[in-house]
């Protein structure tokens, strides 16, 4: 995932999960790991689709759904897959030997919501180079098995700072891979996602 990408994520993630609607570009940089030129460049993308108010000291987010849409256009989902594989298990046994892994998608919506808008066949998860291996051994998957035709596993890129956000995704990185994803009932959950984001509402204090 692109650092840019990354710091979508973060403000999003404060925005929507911790209820924090005051950022300053130090703070991120500092948080993230990234230069202020990198997180000013994100910035001024941000405040020229009109999705923030920069004000001196800091920003706000003013509306959230414009950073949702720029990073889901934005986003290379294919680029982040690490390994794919088919495993010939309902989609719940492989969820119930992962539960200790960074969850996406479906998973990370069923996991979040307690709600299943429809029958999934995929599972999508996040992971750093040595829990792939971990995941591969527990499977007793070969490289030989990367890649094959149809498969239901998808094992991405974890970036470092993910480990923060908890055993299921970000609902922003969740709205991200769905919009992304080309199963047809990626539309359902979207839908039922942007249903919960449209209710989202800061109370005029939780502004400051």
């Amino acid at each position: 995932m692109k650092k840019i990408e990354q710091i979508y994520k973060e403000i999003l993630y404060r925005y929507f999960e911790k209820k924090i609607n005051r950022f300053t570009q130090l703070e991120l940089s500092k948080n993230l790991g990234f230069s202020l030129g990198v997180v000013n460049l994100a910035i001024k993308k941000l405040e020229k689709i009109n999705s923030i108010q920069v004000n001196k000291m800091s920003f706000f987010v003013i509306d959230a759904k414009k950073i949702l849409y720029l990073w889901a256009s934005e986003r290379n989902f294919g680029r982040d897959i690490l390994f794919k594989t088919r495993i010939e298990m309902p989609v719940r046994e492989i969820e119930r030997n992962l539960n200790d892994v960074c969850f996406g998608a479906y998973s990370a919506y069923k996991f979040k919501f307690n709600d299943v808008p429809a029958d999934y066949s995929e599972v999508y998860i996040y992971a750093d180079e040595g829990e792939l291996e971990e995941i591969k051994s527990r499977f007793k998957l070969t490289e030989e098995e990367n890649n094959v035709e149809n498969p239901n596993i998808f094992i991405l890129k974890k970036a470092k700072k993910d480990n923060e956000y908890g055993k299921t995704n970000t609902i922003g990185q969740i709205f991200v891979d769905l919009w992304n994803l080309k199963e047809w009932y990626a539309g359902d959950f979207l839908k039922a996602l942007e249903e919960k984001i449209n209710k989202f509402r800061f109370d005029k204090s939780e502004h400051v």
